[in-house]
């Protein structure tokens, strides 16, 4: 699993709509969510929408999604595939 932020500047911002491109081996339809310790989850705003080509060279399967955090914290975000899982931690201000 792989992750390519679109942000101006890091860190990411609270409220803000942030891109993430994601690459992620295994087969199915890829699931994505994001959630804080405290079990808030942030908005999932359009995908995960499947690429059919790109020059980011990464093992797997290629997605994009939109996302709004609503609270700063450490985002936990899952990806689940029928064959395959994978998590990332995601410092939001």
């Amino acid at each position: 699993m792989w992750g390519l932020l679109f942000i101006a500047k890091p860190p990411l911002a609270r409220g803000e709509q942030v891109k993430i491109v994601w690459r992620m081996t295994g087969a199915g339809p890829l699931r994505v969510k994001a959630t804080l310790p405290d079990g808030t989850t942030a908005k999932l705003l359009w995908g995960p929408e499947q690429h059919g080509g790109s020059s980011w060279r990464r093992p797997g399967e290629e997605w994009g999604t939109g996302f709004t955090f609503p609270k700063p914290g450490c985002w936990k975000i899952e990806l689940t595939r029928t064959q395959g899982s994978g998590h990332v931690w995601l410092p939001v201000r």
